[in-house]
């Protein structure tokens, strides 16, 4: 880690500070005697001044990174200007579960030698991106009539929203390259049990508008998932209870798509290693009025294994989930309501990606397409509005190489 564990202990005493004040309030001066109370020094020392820059203008060192370390704060929403000059105080949302990063707030909250996970909004880091991008694999927030901790859009917005999120990565996207969004099937006209069709309009706007072909609608099906929609299903017995989450994968190139089924062959069932082994099937047949043949040899070529079908499933248990909640409750912090298993991200990246290729996430969440893309020798970006969960998540990375944690994030 990279971070100066004595500039680590002054940032968090300056935010203690502020804890510390009454009603949360103090001026510089204030500030300067509190932060070197607290360190254990005085203020004859903090005030001890030495050349700064090419003028040489002597300068307090310390009541700069005291200021500087402020602004960090005052950027992370946690104090405020209170009106007069050189006065904070502690924000209203100081004391609130989540801090969502204000417009323009683009902070590197931890990286490693293959990635960087930033905190702030995905359209203000992607617009300034221009390195060439082979997937985006994303779980945006789903347009639900409550939304969860970390908002998100309702469904009338929402085809604007994952529109203007995407523009400037497709800008991006290599020939070829591959966007594959995990949306919601579980939305529903208003009073009705009748699914909305938000996700059919998404899909012409994404060909409209950016260009991107529809490459496949791939279920995540999920047999733990709890009983939904509670109310049409549960409640009223109309519906069936939903066991999937549509995964859509689109391109800007279908005839140049990088995609290599070859990366994720699954082992072949125990009948048909028998029958490679056998050298064939050992029989003639004809099914469908000829449309299918089976001849003596059929199966019988050795294969490095089978061809995963288009249905993908996997339970919601996740040892990184569990993992991540772990070192949130440790500390202290809300959890994220909605993850997927990393194993989604994992598999996409090796259909879709080799190794040194860039693989992003605007809605980064707990990071588990960066966690999937390390693994596996990708480079990687996330993007995360919520800077609790990006601390979460960063405790999964403490072991990878060249990993680096800003400061600020230890007072979280």
């Amino acid at each position: 880690m990279n971070a100066n564990p004595l500039q680590i202990s002054l940032f968090a005493e300056v935010a203690g500070a502020y804890a510390a004040a009454p009603c949360g309030v103090l001026d510089n001066e204030s500030l300067y005697a509190t932060v070197a109370e607290r360190i254990g020094t005085t203020l004859e020392a903090m005030d001890m001044r030495t050349p700064i820059g090419r003028a040489g203008v002597p300068r307090s060192t310390a009541k700069r990174k005291i200021r500087w370390y402020q602004q960090t704060l005052k950027q992370l929403g946690v104090i405020e200007h209170a009106g007069e000059r050189g006065v904070w105080r502690l924000s209203e949302n100081a004391g609130k579960d989540l801090h969502r990063a204000a417009t323009g707030i683009k902070l590197v909250a931890f990286s490693t030698e293959l990635g960087i996970a930033i905190w702030g909004n995905h359209q203000d880091v992607f617009r300034q991106i221009n390195e060439p991008i082979a997937l985006c694999i994303s779980s945006p927030p789903y347009p639900l009539r409550k939304a969860r901790a970390y908002g998100g859009p309702d469904e009338r917005q929402y085809v604007d929203f994952i529109c203007e999120a995407l523009a400037p990565i497709v800008r991006n996207l290599v020939p070829g390259g591959s966007v594959v969004l995990n949306l919601s099937g579980d939305v529903f006209e208003p009073k009705k049990p009748s699914r909305s069709l938000y996700l059919e309009r998404l899909v012409l706007a994404l060909n409209d508008r950016l260009g991107l072909a529809l490459m496949d609608r791939i279920p995540w099906v999920n047999y733990s998932k709890p009983p939904s929609p509670t109310y049409w299903a549960c409640v009223n017995r109309v519906q069936l209870t939903t066991a999937y989450e549509p995964l859509y994968w689109f391109t800007n190139d279908p005839d140049r798509v990088r995609s290599d089924n070859r990366r994720v062959l699954e082992a072949h069932t125990a009948q048909h290693q028998r029958l490679m082994a056998s050298g064939g099937d050992g029989r003639n047949a004809v099914y469908g009025d000829g449309a299918y043949r089976i001849r003596p040899d059929s199966f019988g070529r050795v294969t490095a294994g089978r061809i995963p079908r288009n249905v993908i499933e996997r339970g919601h248990v996740c040892s990184d989930t569990a993992a991540y909640r772990r070192h949130a409750k440790a500390m202290g912090l809300p959890t994220h309501g909605a993850m997927q298993p990393t194993t989604i991200p994992d598999f996409f990246i090796r259909l879709l990606t080799q190794p040194d290729d860039l693989v992003v996430d605007p809605f980064g969440g707990t990071v588990k397409t960066g966690l999937a893309a390390e693994r596996l020798g990708r480079r990687w970006l996330v993007t995360e509005w919520m800077l609790e969960y990006l601390r979460g998540a960063s405790e999964m990375f403490c072991e990878f190489a060249g990993f680096s944690m800003h400061e600020c994030m230890m007072a979280i």
